[in-house]
């Protein structure tokens, strides 16, 4: 059963944040403090950020597209205690139909999370994203 709840809270992972549901993010995602860590795509040192921190970050970030789908599989989990480590690949596509250089960007690699089980039930509190390359309009110019 952990297994599924934990594949879920994946999903929602991608899907909230696709369809810019902050608020849920916060309510049944992520912890109040996130280790985040997305060095390998240009997103600086990793560190501790509380989670509306991080959801603001990004909401700033697809300010401007018109889209981002994200597409996420080949889950991996393994479960100590009231501990778990998800790995899953993922795609992540973004549309600004303005561009004029081409107006898609994709971005492939995969995911190491972290979840600890709460009162709430599980929750991410730890997120790493692993670039392996993009495809497109990188800049989306």
């Amino acid at each position: 059963m952990d297994k599924i709840e934990l594949t879920e809270l994946a999903n929602k992972l991608f899907m909230y944040t696709d369809y810019h549901r902050w608020v849920d993010l916060l309510n049944e995602v992520f912890t109040e403090d996130v280790w985040v860590d997305m060095v390998s795509a240009g997103g600086g040192e990793p560190k501790t950020m509380k989670a509306k921190d991080l959801c603001s970050m990004w909401a700033d970030g697809f300010t401007g597209l018109d889209s981002v789908h994200h597409q996420a599989g080949h889950y991996l989990t393994t479960i100590d205690g009231d501990n778990a480590d998800i790995f899953a690949y993922a795609v992540a596509y973004h549309l600004k139909t303005s561009a004029t250089k081409g107006t898609t960007r994709s971005f492939v690699g995969s995911y190491d999370l972290k979840a600890v089980k709460t009162a709430n039930g599980w929750r991410l509190n730890q997120f790493k994203y692993n670039l392996k390359f993009i495809d497109g309009n990188a800049t989306l110019e």
